[in-house]
């Protein structure tokens, strides 16, 4: 009987297939080429032996708190703190130490932040630290161990256990709320979730505030005070970042640039590859 020619395609699409599977046995892939470090300049090698110099992880230490840190733990016992300093300062080590001394007396406390990401890193790194059993996450993604002591969720999922309470007639279950980038407050789309977090949060709840960037802490203080009735104590840490921030330009050729000179400029080694994009673009106009 004659083959349909559906048949006939069938097969040639077979044996098309099959003969393309041969070739992929037998391919090899080529070398890809050099690396074009032989082209960078001394002065390059020089710039980068500065950019990464002494990055990677230091020896363990004994953990020596800041006059800062000491401060803001002693006044967080007895009334609301607002903590602002730079980003790698301690500030999570303030926390950490209230979040020790409240589940040793069997109290509970939420840690709230406004990133999913940042919600499951500090869940990670509090259930080593305390303890899984100890430790629960609400996010809009994941909810496990709810009734642990110690509760770390999106500052919307805080808000809304307030609401909830509310409209019950019930108390919320915690003692103590940090809420971690409290200078969230004045973004544009959400900061009324932190609002309405400090509004409704009940006076005998301690709130604990931290930020590397409100500007107008007396202003943001005096505000606290009048809407929850409480005392907020500011403690500014003042001064430079005490992890040094580097940054640097990876360009389309693989080599790393330094983004500022020895003077503290923009690096002006990294314009030709800004000439070259817009030689490009221009091709690829006409």
């Amino acid at each position: 009987m004659a083959r349909s020619l559906k048949d006939k395609k069938f097969t040639r699409k077979k044996n098309s297939s099959g003969f393309n599977h041969q070739k992929e046995r037998h391919f090899k892939r080529e070398l890809a080429p050099e690396s074009s470090a032989k082209s960078v300049s001394p002065v390059q090698i020089k710039s980068l032996e500065r950019l990464l110099g002494g990055i990677g992880t230091p020896e363990p230490q004994p953990i020596v708190p800041d006059d800062f840190q000491i401060e803001a733990l002693k006044a967080v016992e007895t009334q609301d703190v607002l903590v602002t300093a730079p980003t790698g300062s301690g500030k999570t080590w303030i926390a950490r130490e209230e979040i020790r001394r409240l589940l040793e007396q069997g109290k509970r406390a939420w840690y709230t932040t406004p990133l999913k990401a940042l919600t499951n890193s500090k869940y990670t790194e509090f259930s080593q630290e305390f303890g899984a059993e100890n430790v629960g996450i609400l996010t809009g993604d994941r909810k496990e161990n709810h009734d642990a002591p110690l509760i770390v969720g999106t500052t919307e999922i805080y808000r809304n256990q307030l609401f909830d309470s509310l409209r019950q007639g019930e108390q919320v279950n915690t003692d103590f709320v940090i809420l971690d980038e409290a200078h969230y407050l004045a973004d544009e789309y959400r900061g009324h979730v932190w609002e309405e977090a400090i509004i409704l949060s009940p006076p005998r709840i301690r709130l604990l505030l931290l930020s590397a960037t409100i500007g107008n802490a007396e202003e943001f203080a005096l505000w606290i005070e009048e809407v929850r009735g409480t005392k907020v104590k500011i403690i500014n840490r003042a001064g430079t970042r005490p992890v040094e921030l580097r940054a640097a330009f990876l360009a389309p050729n693989l080599q790393l640039f330094p983004l500022f000179d020895e003077s503290g400029k923009f690096n002006r080694a990294i314009e030709q590859f800004a000439q070259e994009e817009n030689r490009f673009e221009r091709r690829r106009r006409y």
